[in-house]
């Protein structure tokens, strides 16, 4: 018989099988989540003189560097609307993922104090940088709204469909977030890979540039990177223009799911160790 003092004793056991999503147990620390989400948001503009003002600032000057360079000097097309805009609605959806993979990628290693002391599901950590991109891009929207009013770019029923490619967006995001930091628990490596993946993997990604330049024989490889319905499916979404190559699209899609499962997959497998690696 237990003593009146005894506590219960809560025993943690590795699953057996095929690893589950952990739903139930992510519900149950959702209030972890929440303080995770607040704590990464704050300490990015804490004793900033501009503070969420960044969120902006960055894609602006993107958006003028890139407007003079491919817009006016190269002359690259922009599905007949003005550059500034098409390369915008490309940069949105470019600068969530590059934003999540970057942060996503480090979750563990950076969290090493946290997963050391205390049990909480793995996953939490890489989720909350989620939630983060999602507050810069929410940001961001309103500056898009702005150039649609200053161009002339009047919103259409497409514009319903951005919820799809922002899922397909978080979806390729968390997928290569998990594989990395996964990864990165046991090879460090992995912190100097990203920043040079994420420089090249944009100018195979169509930011700056329509897919529609992309020969009709590299169509298929090309739509293996999942960034490609993405970007593709938010232009589309807002400016309602050029209809996108929706073969491109589906394969951008089922890469994106096949690499979802995978990452997870690993990530859940290899979770339990991470504590005695770190």
């Amino acid at each position: 018989m237990n003593s009146p003092t005894s506590k219960p004793i809560t025993e943690i056991l590795p699953e057996s099988g095929w690893p589950s999503l952990g739903l139930r147990e992510l519900w149950q620390y959702r209030d972890m989540l929440k303080l995770l989400v607040w704590r990464d948001f704050s300490s990015r503009y804490r004793q900033s003189f501009i503070g969420v003002g960044w969120a902006l600032i960055r894609p602006i000057v993107s958006v003028v560097v890139f407007t003079i360079v491919f817009g006016k000097m190269v002359g690259v097309p922009s599905d007949d609307v003005p550059y500034p805009i098409f390369n915008f609605t490309g940069m949105l959806p470019w600068l969530f993922f590059a934003g999540v993979l970057a942060t996503s990628s480090q979750s563990m290693t950076s969290g090493a104090a946290l997963i050391s002391k205390v049990y909480f599901p793995r996953l939490i950590l890489p989720l909350s940088k989620i939630a983060g991109g999602l507050i810069d891009l929410a940001i961001q929207f309103a500056l898009l709204a702005f150039m649609m009013f200053y161009f002339g770019v009047s919103p259409t029923p497409k514009l319903l469909a951005i919820p799809l490619f922002l899922i397909m967006a978080i979806m390729a995001a968390l997928a290569l977030g998990l594989l990395l930091t996964t990864v990165s628990v046991k090879y460090r490596d992995v912190h100097h890979v990203v920043p040079f993946l994420i420089q090249t993997w944009m100018w195979m990604t169509p930011v700056v540039y329509p897919s529609s330049m992309v020969d009709e024989k590299w169509r298929y490889l090309y739509g293996l990177n999942p960034l490609v319905g993405v970007v593709d499916g938010f232009r589309w979404s807002v400016l309602g223009s050029v209809d996108p190559d929706w073969r491109m699209m589906l394969i951008s899609l089922v890469t994106t799911v096949v690499l979802m499962v995978f990452s997870l997959y690993y990530f859940r497998r290899t979770e339990s160790k991470f504590a005695d690696i770190i």
